[in-house]
């Protein structure tokens, strides 16, 4: 080795061990695709599917959680789940978790949820999702009761998915934090669930608007369990859905640690209240978040 080419090398080690340990073993912070609940474009996705997904594309969304699944029919709007892939495949785009209809099954017989969460993977896997979610109960089934009696379905439909290769998570509202002289859902969620087998997908929304605890509180009693995130406003005055920066939640104060939280996935959502339209709520959220908010993920 040249003796000038030597000093340099020799610099560049020297100045490295005086690094700390951290520095050289960080990892890089993980990338995120910029995801789109579609439920909040379910008009347009309801009369043309694959124009809206192109449409979202050009806004600059890359990935999405579905809504509507047929089990029957093994259908996305309209399409068989094959179909839909081919969809998908085409236009570049990926559908990394769906909400499927789990709150028809609160009572049914273990068999017919079984046969159900069956129905939800094959079209899951053939989708190449990585998630299956429980989206909501319906308000005549939401008692403490009921919430021990959804832990239980919770647990043995997070055992199917995971057996099958897949992860199986919870999404919360604002009506699990609500209290029960004393009790609320979410507390016996979080306790009466195997955390390996049901993840969480946890609605800033809703954890703001319903919840005494920030999600940055949530996530730490919990860490590496909030596997997805839903992102959205709240108006002001209303406290309704709004527009990305139309509300009053600051998620440049709001957003917790995605590497603390276990993030694998994130979806902007609106679920209604548009201040002009599906499509331009979908665009005016994805400038915001652009501009605001991905540097943080």
């Amino acid at each position: 080795m040249k003796r000038r080419k030597f000093i340099e090398t020799a610099g560049i080690l020297g100045a490295a061990t005086l690094l700390p340990i951290s520095c050289l073993t960080m990892k890089k912070t993980p990338t995120y695709k910029l995801g789109y609940q579609l439920f909040s474009i379910r008009d347009k996705m309801d009369k043309d599917p694959i124009a809206t997904l192109k449409a979202l594309k050009m806004i600059g969304y890359q990935d999405f959680e579905a809504y509507g699944f047929d089990p029957e029919k093994g259908m996305y709007y309209g399409h068989t789940a094959l179909d839909f892939k081919q969809i998908l495949d085409d236009l570049e785009l990926s559908v990394s978790s769906g909400h499927y209809g789990f709150s028809s099954y609160l009572e049914a017989s273990d068999d017919d949820l079984k046969h159900f969460v069956d129905q939800c993977i094959k079209g899951a896997k053939t989708l190449n999702s990585a998630y299956i979610t429980w989206p909501w109960i319906a308000p005549e089934q939401r008692t403490i009761d009921n919430f021990k009696l959804m832990s239980h379905k919770l647990n043995l439909i997070g055992e199917q998915v995971t057996a099958a290769g897949l992860g199986f998570a919870y999404h919360n509202h604002g009506f699990e934090f609500e209290d029960h002289n004393g009790k609320n859902g979410f507390d016996i969620i979080i306790s009466e669930t195997d955390a390996s087998l049901v993840k969480l997908q946890m609605d800033m929304y809703w954890v703001t608007h319903s919840s005494k605890y920030t999600p940055k509180e949530l996530i730490h009693k919990q860490p590496g369990r909030y596997v997805m995130w839903h992102i959205k406003d709240m108006d002001t005055n209303t406290r309704d859905y709004t527009e990305l920066g139309n509300g009053s939640i600051d998620y440049t104060k709001l957003l917790p640690d995605p590497i603390t939280s276990g993030l694998e996935f994130y979806y902007i959502e609106q679920g209604g209240n548009f201040t002009h339209n599906s499509l331009q709520s979908a665009t005016d959220s994805a400038i915001y978040f652009k501009e605001h908010l991905q540097k943080f993920l």
